[in-house]
């Protein structure tokens, strides 16, 4: 369990190696998920994203966190995206794994499945979510998910978690944030089921646990297993803070190896996942980190708006947070740890302008603003 608070420096350094269940870091910067639009039409890992990849695990980040990889072709929520269904290319997933371990990197998968913020145009059928209500985040009204259904999808994770050890993933982070299809169910405001799977906290976090049960029988107890979870969806009627911390200690009692904490989704506006980062705004999740710190004894990271090496730093020190993630600022600049280290670019040059998803629309994710 961390100690310490803000402004407090009694804690490891920025640059120090850290461990994430059996996994040992050699610092502790993590690179956070996003969208890429690299992976080929049915889901597989091209050679462009290998190299991407290879890029990244070359530039220093202690850990990569994949881009969102479906669990099911009728999960797919982008173009482009990830799919470890059974159907793909696992030949790619291992040229992948294989390039980020010849740099000394270490990479997680992202499981996950869009629920109701898919497309039919993208996943072949009408959307499925918890329930079948209408939702500023969802582009279409989708239908509600059957006990069976729900069964299966439990299934499916625990059988990508099991194709991602076998491929040479390092673990498997869990997208449990940000509207997609876990966070939908955690959610009061997509979740409306009055069957084992809704009504209070329990119910709306049973599909989750039942996840990491699942993929625990599958891979064994000292695989790396993360949780990406919303403490807050900063929404009306959404998922609270209290309720998050309750969410995010009963991963911690049934091992969950770390947690990312985020918060908002897609209909939350100025407070969503995705944020300009104003002046003076670094770290806009860190009060959700240091709220649930002390609650949990796994290990926090925290993502959200961090862009000097300074506020990196600072987290580390205050034990704010075990390890800091980044995302948009590596796709700027895919060396930044390596220049944090030497000094250089104290502060990120990525202006979190998003310009960087028009490139990932066109099937190569880049900082536009650099080229």
């Amino acid at each position: 369990m961390t100690t310490g608070g803000r402004g407090g420096h009694n804690g490891p350094g920025l640059f120090s190696p850290g461990n994430i269940g059996a996994l040992t870091l050699a610092n502790r910067l993590v690179r956070s998920a996003t969208w890429e639009g690299m992976a080929a039409t049915d889901g597989g890992a091209t050679k462009p994203l290998a190299a991407f990849y290879r890029t990244l695990a070359a530039g220093g980040a202690g850990l990569i966190v994949s881009g969102f990889a479906s669990v099911s072709a009728e999960g797919k929520a982008f173009p482009g995206a990830l799919e470890i269904n059974g159907g793909g290319d696992l030949d790619g997933l291992r040229r992948l794994t294989d390039g980020v371990h010849a740099e000394g990197g270490r990479i997680v998968l992202q499981l996950s499945h869009g629920g109701g913020q898919c497309r039919t145009a993208l996943c072949g059928l009408r959307p499925a979510a918890p329930s079948e209500i209408a939702a500023r985040q969802y582009p279409e009204l989708p239908r509600a998910l059957t006990g069976d259904e729900i069964a299966g999808l439990v299934e499916s994770f625990a059988a990508a978690a099991d194709r991602a050890q076998k491929v040479g993933f390092d673990g498997v982070q869990l997208q449990a944030a940000h509207g997609y299809l876990i966070s939908q169910f955690l959610s009061p405001h997509t979740n409306l089921r009055q069957d084992r799977y809704g009504g209070d906290a329990e119910g709306r976090s049973r599909f989750l646990l039942e996840i990491l049960k699942a993929i625990r029988t599958r891979v064994g107890a000292n695989y790396p297993l993360l949780a990406k979870l919303n403490l807050s969806d900063n929404l009306p009627g959404g998922l609270t803070v209290e309720e998050g911390i309750s969410v995010a200690q009963s991963l911690d009692s049934r091992g969950i190896d770390a947690i990312e904490v985020t918060a908002g989704t897609p209909a939350s506006g100025g407070l969503g996942p995705i944020r300009p980062v104003p002046e003076g705004g670094e770290a806009y999740n860190r009060p959700l980190a240091e709220a649930l710190r002390g609650r949990v004894r796994t290990p926090l990271i925290l993502v959200g708006g961090i862009r000097s090496r300074a506020m990196a730093e600072e987290i580390i020190e205050a034990e704010s947070a075990a390890f800091v993630a980044l995302s948009r600022p590596f796709i700027c600049q895919p060396d930044l740890v390596r220049r944090w280290v030497n000094g250089k670019d104290p502060v990120s040059a990525c202006s979190s302008c998003t310009a960087c998803f028009k490139a990932a629309l066109k099937g190569e994710i880049s900082c536009l603003r650099s080229v």
